[in-house]
Order: C-alpha cells, then sequence, then structure tokens
C-alpha cells in the first residue's frame, strides 16, 4: 500500500514539473508542444510542429486559423509555410497564390528556389513566375545593355559638340537618349531586374510621344534652316499630358507598391514591366509615329535642296529606319498586348531602335557635320554669313528667281557672266547673291554656272546633231575649248570626247 502512494507522489510530481515548464516554454519539451492553455490558444506552434514532421493536412488548417496575426514576422512565417505545405501536397494553384500573397509583404524572389518547390517545379504556373521574377541573362538583354550605355555616351558626345548647331544637336541628342532609355527599360524587364530595382518600372513610357515631335522638329530646324518658335512647343502637349498621368498613377508610388502593381498584372497573366492601360498605349503610340513619319517625309522632300551628298543620305537612312520601325512597331504591339515578351517580331522594332542608336553614334564620331544640315554650311564654312540680313522668306525668293534666270532664261550661256551681273537680275546686292548659291546649293558661284553649263552640254552631246565639241562649248558659254575640257573632266571625270565615244559604244 505504502508503494502505491509513493508512486502517486512521484507522478504527481513528475506532471506538476512538465506542467510548469510548459507554461515557461511555449515550445514544450524538446521541441514538442506541451498541452498547456497557453499552447491551445496559440496553435501556430501545433502547425509548425506538424510541418516539421511533414504531417502537411494538420498543419495546413493550423496555419490558416493564424492568417489573421498582425504581426508582420508572422504573418510571412505563415504565408511561407503555407505555400510550401501546399506545393508538398502537390497542390500548385494554392501554393502560388501564398506565394504571391507573401511576395507583396516581404519580396524575396530567391524563395523560389526552396527545395520544398521541387515537387511543382516543373508546373506551367509556377516556371512562368520563376521566370519572370528571378533574375537571369540572355544574348538579347547583355546587347540592349551595351547599346543603352552607347546610347548615352553619344547623347553626351552631341550635347558637347558645338560644332553642329545648338538646336539641332539639343533635339537629337535628346532623341538618342529616348531610345536608348527605352532600350535600358527593355533590358531591364527581360532579365527580371525590375523587380530588384522597381523605380524602372515604366521608366521610359512617359517618352512614348516623344519620338515623333523631337524628329520631326530635328529635320524642320536643319532641312529650313528657320529658328524654331514657341508654337512647335505644341508637339510636346501630349508628353506632358501622359507624364503628369503617369506621376499621379506610377512614378509617385513607393518601390514596394510598384512591386505590387506589377504582381498584380503578373497574377492577371500579363508582362510586370508593361502599363495598366497597355492596348491604349499602344495605339495611341502607333499613330503618333505614324503621323509624324509622314510630316518627316514631307520635309525632307521639300527641303533637300542645298544639302550635301553625304547630309541627304545621312537624312534619308535615318527617316528609312525611323519608318521602318514604325511598321513592325504594330506587330510589337500586338506581341506584348498578347502578353509575349519572346521571338523575332518581338525584339525586331527594338533591334532597328538600336541601330538608330548605333548609327546616330557612328555619324557623331565620324561625319558630325551632317547633323547641321544647312547649318553645316551657313555657320561652318561660310561663317562671314552668319550676321546677314537676308531673311528665309527672302532667300527663298531670290532662290526660285535665281533658278528661273538659270533655267529659263539660260543667263549662264553668257561668256561674261559675273556675280554682279546675277545680282542685278535679281535686285538684290552681291553679297546676297553669293549667300544664297553658297547656302542654298552649297557650290561656289563658279561651280554652279559651270553645274548648268555642263549639263546641257552633256544633253546636246547626247543628241544627234551637226555640233562639234568647241561649238557646243561656245554654245553653253565658255570662251574656249581647254577651259570646257576642264569643267566637263571635273564634273563627269571623262573628256568631251570620251564622253561622246562612251556614247557611242552604249
Amino acid at each position: 500500500m505504502r508503494q502505491s502512494t509513493n508512486y502517486i507522489v512521484l507522478l504527481f510530481l513528475w506532471l506538476n514539473t512538465m506542467l510548469a515548464y510548459g507554461i515557461a516554454s511555449t515550445n514544450g519539451y524538446a521541441g514538442i508542444p506541451t498541452p498547456t492553455a497557453e499552447t491551445f490558444k496559440d496553435s501556430l506552434d501545433w502547425a509548425d510542429y506538424y510541418f516539421n514532421i511533414h504531417r502537411f493536412k494538420e498543419a495546413v488548417p493550423l496555419y490558416k486559423k493564424n492568417l489573421d496575426v498582425t504581426d508582420k514576422e508572422q504573418k510571412i512565417h505563415i504565408l511561407k509555410k503555407l505555400a510550401l505545405s501546399q506545393a508538398a501536397l502537390g497542390r500548385p494553384d494554392e501554393s502560388i497564390s501564398y506565394i504571391y500573397d507573401y511576395f507583396k509583404i516581404d519580396f524575396q524572389p530567391t524563395f523560389l528556389l526552396h527545395e520544398d518547390f521541387d515537387g511543382i517545379r516543373d508546373e506551367e504556373n509556377f516556371a512562368k513566375l520563376s521566370g519572370t521574377v528571378l533574375p537571369k541573362f540572355t544574348g538579347w538583354s547583355i546587347f540592349y545593355f551595351f547599346v543603352s550605355l552607347i546610347g548615352f555616351y553619344v547623347t553626351f558626345v552631341l550635347l558637347i559638340n558645338k560644332k553642329i548647331d545648338k538646336q539641332a544637336r539639343i533635339l537629337i541628342a535628346t532623341f538618342v537618349f529616348i531610345h536608348s532609355l527605352f532600350i535600358l527599360n527593355i533590358c531591364i524587364n527581360q532579365t527580371n531586374y525590375v523587380f530588384e530595382f522597381p523605380h524602372t518600372y515604366l521608366m521610359s513610357t512617359w517618352s512614348s510621344f516623344l519620338y515623333g515631335p523631337l524628329l520631326f522638329l530635328y529635320f524642320k530646324r536643319v532641312s529650313k534652316s528657320t529658328d524654331l518658335n514657341k508654337s512647335d512647343l505644341w508637339h510636346f502637349l501630349p508628353t506632358l499630358v501622359l507624364t503628369i498621368y503617369l506621376i499621379f498613377t506610377v512614378y509617385g508610388f513607393s518601390g514596394s507598391e510598384k512591386v505590387n502593381q506589377m504582381l498584380q498584372r503578373l497574377e492577371e497573366g500579363l508582362n510586370p514591366g508593361d502599363s495598366t492601360k497597355l492596348f491604349l498605349m499602344v495605339a495611341l503610340k502607333a499613330i503618333s509615329l505614324g503621323l509624324y513619319a509622314f510630316l518627316v517625309h514631307l520635309v525632307l522632300i521639300k527641303n533637300k535642296m542645298g544639302l550635301s551628298k553625304k547630309t541627304r543620305t545621312w537624312q534619308k537612312n535615318i527617316y528609312l529606319i525611323h519608318v521602318s520601325y514604325v511598321m513592325v512597331y504594330v506587330i510589337y504591339g500586338v506581341y506584348i498586348i498578347a502578353g509575349v515578351n519572346s521571338g523575332v517580331l518581338y525584339h525586331a522594332p527594338i533591334v532597328l531602335m538600336s541601330t538608330m542608336v548605333l548609327y546616330v553614334g557612328y555619324a557623331a564620331n565620324v561625319q558630325p557635320h551632317v547633323f547641321s544640315g544647312l547649318y553645316a554650311y551657313t555657320n561652318r564654312l561660310f561663317p562671314k554669313y552668319i550676321k546677314s540680313g537676308l531673311t528665309d522668306s527672302l532667300s527663298q525668293e531670290l532662290k526660285k528667281n535665281l533658278s528661273d534666270l538659270f533655267l529659263k532664261d539660260k543667263l549662264y550661256r553668257k561668256n561674261d557672266i559675273n556675280l554682279d551681273m546675277v545680282a542685278e537680275k535679281l535686285d538684290t546686292t552681291r553679297h546676297n547673291a553669293s549667300q544664297l548659291i553658297n547656302e542654298h546649293f552649297n557650290m561656289s558661284f563658279r561651280e554652279f554656272v559651270n553645274s548648268y553649263r555642263i549639263q546641257e552640254a552633256k544633253e546636246l552631246l547626247e543628241k544627234e546633231n551637226e555640233l562639234n565639241i568647241i561649238d557646243i562649248a561656245y554654245e553653253v558659254g565658255y570662251n574656249n575649248k581647254v577651259s570646257f575640257n576642264k569643267a566637263f573632266k571635273k564634273d563627269t571625270r571623262l573628256t568631251p570626247s570620251e564622253y561622246l565615244n562612251h556614247l557611242k559604244q552604249g
């Protein structure tokens, strides 16, 4: 009897000790929860216990019961455990849902590398999530990164080159800058670093309506040789409106808010780096690009006289690259609206933008004089005309009258023609007549006269007539055969006799 009593006393003391230990530590003895009032109240310990021994079915409901906790760290802990538990139970959709909830509180994409996700790693939704938020590098992204760096360098080179007209260099430098910014934006999106640096989210979208106006105003400046005025600022109104809208809807947000915006778009099956008004943005940008491409075309066909061959070729190439970009941008827009961010057609417009940046960069280093258009001649080759009183409207009028004198009246046929005679016919000064020919035709007065004489001489040689070479020389205004032969060979690289023989052989 006494022995039984002793056993009862020992049992009572052991239970009392264990209960005391359980109250002191919610983790229980050896990590196992003890059945105290405190432990039953906080079942998160039991959830962790079940998770650690891989009894995920029992762990999940206990974790869910504690989801309404206010402590951030506990909330993060519960969401991570729920994501891992659901993955272990073969429930990828539920697991991904909890991953999104966790990311919106604490964005740590390396969590997706946890070994407990191996069972669902090949699932489409999980693979898409991993491929979108985990940093990665591709050949395209590396190429775009270096092109963007080159573009920023070219922007700097253009801005500091004082040999280029000031307005022209600001316009073309800004044009290159927004191309480079867009290419860098694409690079960041492609590598998924937009999540690491959320303030790069839509960082180039503000300039969507700026490509066309900058190119148009640049060509207007260098082709017409006229200053831009306040009315030209209206071209920047769409950009101003868009920028203000983005400040209130994106740019003014914190980094975590931007991450949540991107995660929300990703949950909806869209590209995280795209605008929330994607279709509208693509449509409006395509319209803007097309409209300004047409306006640039009008400027080029109306104002190509007076430019050197190199300058005309450069401007033509810039225009063709831009038009090609406009055409493929529509296809690119369809791709990104559909959520596709790979493939040849996706990269085509970005490659064209890269081509634009590299081509402008080449010109900036090899032939910077082409950037100023007519100003390359009025300011660089003929600085004495910078302070001339010859206005643009008078210059255009005199240019037309000069063309009439040479095309209709054939004034060049007079063998005693000189600059004073031309100035008198135009009812202007000798100084203005010289400036007119130099600026509009990029020639000296003598070269200008010879160009008309040689052109008519070639036409006469091509006709079957009884005129010999010396007769033709006198006919077009030369006093002797030597001067005629020298001017003819300079223009055609052939003497008149060689040119005539070439015609007969052809």
